[in-house]
């Protein structure tokens, strides 16, 4: 299961007000039944929050988020944490799985350096289409900051190739260029 899609259970007692779910009658949901048990979509505060449930609960019941201490809880966290502030009818913040801009920035010129490597580019060609061919010195490329920069970015997007999809989705702490 997605690490964004909340495992979600009935409580033993009734919910205060703001947090009961009917989930037969939440406007705009969807709710379907399948053999492993129900998958919701509930569009609170603005996004759509993804559930799964064994059983539905009973109308007015608490419900109670499963959070498994595995590789994903940090993101199970923050899909959760988003959940109960939309119940709250507060500010959600950033989606789980958002990169920060110059993160994604990073990994697009990645992508593109490791696209010019493979067509055969060399590392100065790369960084004229990466940066500009005026921020690219005529004399003096062994000890250009961006060539050093560039043979990185190269690293990364062939990291990223050979580690596919996911790693783009991780959020390590530390340098990326490894």
């Amino acid at each position: 299961m997605l690490p964004t899609v909340l495992s979600v259970r009935a409580a033993d007692c009734l919910a205060p007000k703001t947090y009961q779910l009917d989930f037969d009658n939440l406007p705009g949901s969807e709710l379907r039944r399948a053999a492993d048990g129900w998958h919701a979509i509930v569009p609170l505060g603005g996004t759509k929050h993804r559930l799964w449930l064994r059983e539905l609960p009973a109308s007015g019941y608490a419900v109670v988020v499963d959070l498994p201490l595995d590789a994903d809880f940090e993101l199970r966290l923050g899909a959760a944490r988003r959940f109960w502030l939309a119940l709250e009818r507060r500010a959600l913040g950033m989606p789980p799985l958002t990169l920060p801009a110059l993160k994604q920035r990073r990994l697009i010129l990645a992508l593109r350096a490791v696209d010019g490597w493979q067509e055969g580019n060399s590392y100065r060609q790369i960084a004229q289409g990466l940066f500009g061919s005026r921020r690219i010195a005529e004399r003096g490329w062994k000890t250009d900051d961006l060539r050093s920069r560039t043979i990185r970015l190269v690293k990364l997007g062939r990291r990223l190739m050979r580690l596919r999809w996911r790693a783009l989705l991780t959020k390590r702490r530390g340098r990326d260029d490894k």
